[in-house]
């Protein structure tokens, strides 16, 4: 295993050169921040006395922040629904200067919404306000449109499928279609099906997911290999990243033997939206010239940042760069 620092940073360098098209199932992720110093007289219950409450992008929306963060530029196709939360999230993506024009409004389906309640640092419960039924002929006709429109001065895609309905058949399908047609390479983070995906350069599942695509479940080392050669099969030859949390990655590029990748130890505060991270790193590392090994590694670090935060955050590429040699020295520690 052969890694070079100076040429990972010049790869993070390059981000700012990569344009990709984000496409999948935006959430609007709402925070109520406070404390908890006794319990409710009414029910044992925690009392939270709220000091702050934040909205930020999630699911699909959550990896465009992450390419913005890195540095690389981003548009963006959903769907929204035609209420106050679907607004918010066109908002946001205009305070990233992204252009909120690739949201499909629905009328006949909400903005997918998850309110959290956090304390001294932990989330006491959720609530979400969603429907995973999927979009209409009309929806999903205004969507093919907004697609083929968005493609221009692209060089990937990435597919964040949340199973809320966006990609449901036949659109994840149809975009796929439409994306092999401008030969443009698509990152998939899956969710529960593959065949949709065909002919993707790349799909990149958590453990509990590879189980769940592949139908293997996965004790060791063998059934990993036999589950990512299932879900190649079915991808039509794609190569498979497992992410496998502080245990790093495993990759299978080709008919290559897998490469563990392991992770420098951090202090994890919330690994929420770390998939997100290292799929938006990953993506932008490949179209930035970067080897499968390179791009993983770089990916590693940006999770590394983002695990050491509370919430749904980010990575910057300066951030990036300072855990960088921690993650080649891991990377290396594990050949």
């Amino acid at each position: 295993m052969s890694l070079d620092l100076s040429r990972l940073e010049s790869l993070l360098d390059g981000f700012a050169r990569v344009r990709l098209l984000v496409f999948g199932d935006v959430v609007l992720d709402e925070y109520i921040w406070g404390d908890v110093d006794r319990v409710s007289p009414e029910a044992p219950v925690p009392v939270v006395r709220v000091r702050e409450e934040t909205v930020m992008l999630g699911g699909a929306g959550n990896v465009v922040r992450n390419i913005v963060a890195l540095g690389g530029g981003v548009s963006f196709c959903s769907v929204v629904g035609d209420d106050a939360a679907g607004r918010r999230v066109a908002s946001l993506l205009k305070d990233l200067d992204v252009d909120p024009r690739g949201l499909v409004v629905a009328d006949s389906r909400p903005t997918t919404r998850k309110t959290r309640v956090v304390a001294r640092s932990q989330q006491i419960v959720r609530f979400d306000r969603e429907t995973s039924e999927r979009t209409d002929d009309d929806v999903a006709g205004r969507l093919r449109g907004v697609l083929e429109s968005s493609l221009a001065d692209c060089d990937g895609v990435v597919i964040e499928d949340y199973g809320k309905g966006v990609l449901a058949p036949p659109m994840g399908s149809d975009a796929m279609a439409i994306f092999r047609a401008c030969n443009l390479p698509v990152v998939v983070d899956p969710k529960s099906d593959l065949e949709t995906f065909r002919g993707a350069s790349l799909v990149k599942p958590n453990l509990r997911e590879a189980e769940l695509l592949s139908g293997i479940e996965i004790h060791d080392a063998q059934d990993l290999a036999a589950a990512a050669a299932r879900m190649r099969e079915d991808l039509g030859g794609a190569d498979v990243i497992v992410t496998r949390g502080a245990e790093g990655m495993t990759l299978f590029e080709g008919g290559t033997k897998a490469v563990e990748v392991r992770t420098a130890p951090r202090e994890v505060f919330d690994v929420q939206g770390a998939g997100d991270t290292t799929i938006s790193a990953l993506a932008l590392a490949l179209r930035a010239g970067a080897s499968l090994l390179e791009a993983a590694v770089i990916a590693n670090a940006a999770a590394g940042v983002v695990v050491g935060k509370v919430g749904t955050a980010t990575a910057s590429a300066a951030e990036v760069r300072e855990l960088l040699r921690g993650a080649v020295e891991a990377a290396g520690a594990g050949s």
